[in-house]
């Protein structure tokens, strides 16, 4: 049956090709692609593509990208979406602003007596509900390895919890999920960082103190560490790789583990 979709698809995908070398050395960079099968290497490479033709990316000065980097943004934002199908998950923005360096953001909070705060804090990035994300160039460089950071991932994870409404960590479940199952696993290991750092305010804590500022902060935070450190995430909270695994049907821990156990560049790391 004729599509319109999939003929639009093609349309694009034909007018805008990705020469080999050129995806290839987006996936030198990003390391945490590695072991990726043909099949999945083939639609992250087009669906990157795809993300480029329905996002603009707005560059403030001191930022200019080619194809090779616009690539390798665009192949970290599509990662997680790579067995979640068709579905729309990016719905409700439009632009990602990328910035020189961090910048300073006005923040505003509450505290328990009532009193409202307001100060500038200095990010590297933001997503804003039906509204762009906004990123800091420098951080989008650093992200791609498995050190437990990726800037681009954190960004959009707040853009799929934003999906139900508020970010307040969580995004919309699978009809095989259950909320209280998730709800429970989720606030166990938020309530158990924030208990360290109740108690060592400067604890080195396993996964990054900020997840600890709120649910939203903490899906967001553990969903960089399920593709970036997945190994340190299940080693910290077990039951938290298993839902983001369930829900962004994935498993990065296997990959890394086939990874490690088959090339030597992986094995001098482990």
């Amino acid at each position: 049956m004729w599509s319109l979709n999939a003929w639009r698809r093609q349309r694009t995908l034909a007018k805008h090709p990705v020469a080999d070398e050129t995806w290839q050395r987006v996936r030198q960079h990003l390391s945490f692609l590695d072991g990726l099968s043909d099949t999945e290497d083939r639609w992250l490479r087009e669906a990157a593509v795809l993300f480029l033709q329905d996002k603009h990316l707005t560059c403030l000065p001191g930022v200019e990208l080619h194809q090779e980097q616009r690539l390798l943004l665009a192949a970290q934002a599509q990662l997680p979406l790579l067995h979640l199908g068709d579905l729309n998950w990016y719905q409700g923005f439009h632009e990602i602003v990328l910035y020189p360096d961090d910048f300073l953001s006005p923040q505003r909070h509450r505290d328990a007596s009532g009193v409202e705060h307001e100060w500038n804090g200095e990010h590297s990035g933001e997503a804003w509900q039906q509204g762009p994300i906004i990123l800091a160039w420098p951080g989008v460089m650093a992200s791609g390895g498995w050190e437990g950071y990726n800037l681009v991932i954190h960004e959009l994870a707040h853009k799929l919890d934003m999906l139900n409404g508020d970010a307040n960590g969580l995004p919309p479940l699978h009809s095989d999920m259950r909320v209280s199952d998730w709800a429970k696993v989720m606030q166990h290991a938020y309530d158990d960082l924030n208990r360290q750092l109740d108690r060592h305010p400067h604890a080195d804590t396993a996964i990054d103190p900020y997840a600890a500022e709120n649910p939203a902060e903490f899906f967001a935070v553990t969903s960089e560490y399920f593709f970036s450190a997945p190994d340190l995430l299940h080693a910290t909270y077990p039951q938290v790789y298993q839902q983001l695994q369930l829900f962004y049907r994935q498993d990065p821990l296997t990959r890394l583990k086939q990874l490690q156990a088959g090339h030597p560049a992986y094995q001098a790391h482990d």
